[in-house]
């Protein structure tokens, strides 16, 4: 009794600490200004009782935090097992810089080892699910198909559905949340470790409502049993100031809204400030001299790009750290604009987009896009109207099986 009374008290405590220690809560609040969001995570009364005696497979990494503790050490002290802890891209700590391999370890700190679903072992196998009696799943996404959180999500689901394991998932807000545009992805050509589904460019679901949509539009070939600990207080046009950073090149709020815009930069000859401590939020190349008065240059930094575009060369191009991130906000759009214009002011136009690694007659922008018909219709010069209408039925397609799967409003 006195064990249980405890474990009760420690969890007020934590969720006590979160509202009155959140940095940024004040944002994170609707209209009226008087609810805050509050994470899955940070609802322990609503999930505790539910992992207790039982031995928890967790999939985090560094944004998974109740309070402002890790997720794995918050529950650890409440009194749960945490057996394996499963990490995605960027690794369990989030250390790792983007597409590195990262190998599965033992955590130093808590001794609990660490199981890496990023690179050939992307979904948890029979014998490391072995041992567990429900998994978890706890991390921070931002709304894009080639953000990869959601792939590891249906790998784990898949692999939970497999070996009859339930999948508990602790969601959270998505920033871009308010955003469905790009052109849906429609052929298995397409499909790369940047993008294996179905959707718009931004989808406009949480975590817990992109695991319905997997569930219902038959992703995995046997549904996942799951379990969603809703955010409270959310609805998708609220603004959401991520309290850590997602992933080591979305260390700013404007990285985290504009990244939908400027990640359409990988697979050209622009650097998106990869190899800069402003990564998401600057433009350029080398080429563009002469053209545009702003400049930097791209290094190696371990953990964030060791190998930027352009790396070692000074870069002139865009600054957006001060864009006006309430214009994606009323447009509900991508900036396409910033594309068309870098393309328009490139001289070699010849080699703007490069070529693919693995595939060279798909180059890398067609993967990340989902397509090769935006790439097409940059260089044969079409309007960016005519481009967004062409994304339309497609738009509409998706919005409508969307709206089936959705947790808010």
């Amino acid at each position: 009794m006195m064990k249980s009374v405890s474990i009760l008290l420690l969890a007020f405590l934590l969720i006590s600490n979160t509202k009155s220690s959140a940095q940024k809560a004040a944002l994170n609040q609707d209209a009226s200004g008087k609810k805050e969001i509050i994470t899955g995570a940070d609802q322990t009364e609503k999930y505790l009782s539910y992992l207790k005696g039982k031995r928890i497979g967790l999939v985090a990494n560094q944004s998974s935090i109740i309070g402002k503790k890790s997720s794995v050490d918050s529950l650890l002290s409440l009194g749960i097992k945490i057996v394996k802890v499963f990490g995605p891209e960027h690794g369990f700590r989030g250390n790792a810089s983007n597409g590195a391999v990262v190998n599965s370890e033992v955590d130093a700190k808590t001794g609990i080892p660490i199981i890496s679903l990023y690179g050939r072992n992307e979904k948890p196998t029979k014998e490391q699910l072995e041992g567990i009696d429900l998994m978890v799943f706890d991390i921070q996404d931002v709304g894009c198909r080639y953000y990869t959180n959601i792939n590891t999500l249906e790998h784990v689901m898949t692999g939970c559905a497999e070996n009859n394991k339930e999948l508990l998932i602790l969601d959270r807000p998505n920033p871009n949340g308010y955003v469905v545009d790009g052109p849906v992805m429609t052929e298995d050509r397409f499909k790369s470790a940047i993008g294996i589904h179905y959707t718009p460019m931004t989808h406009g679901m949480t975590i817990g409502e992109f695991a319905q949509y997997l569930n219902g539009e038959g992703y995995l070939k046997q549904p996942c049993k799951i379990k969603i600990i809703k955010v409270a207080n959310y609805n998708h046009d609220m603004p959401y100031v991520l309290p850590i950073n997602p992933s080591p090149n979305l260390n700013t709020q404007q990285a985290v809204m504009l990244f939908p815009s400027l990640c359409m930069f990988e697979g050209t000859a622009i650097n998106e400030g990869r190899g800069t401590y402003m990564p998401f939020t600057i433009l350029g190349a080398p080429a563009l001299k002469g053209k545009y008065a702003f400049s930097y240059k791209p290094v190696s930094i371990p953990g964030m790009s060791e190998r930027p575009n352009h790396k070692d060369v000074v870069c002139y191009g865009l600054d957006l750290r001060n864009y006006d991130i309430n214009q994606l906000k009323k447009s509900r759009q991508i900036d396409l604009s910033l594309l068309i214009e870098l393309y328009k002011a490139y001289p070699d136009k010849a080699n703007f987009f490069t070529p693919g690694r693995a595939n060279q007659d798909i180059s890398a922008f067609d993967l990340r896009i989902g397509t090769d018909k935006l790439r097409k219709q940059i260089i044969a010069g079409v309007s960016e109207a005519d481009i967004r209408k062409s994304w339309e039925p497609g738009l509409q397609k998706f919005k409508a099986i969307r709206a089936k799967y959705l947790l808010y409003p």
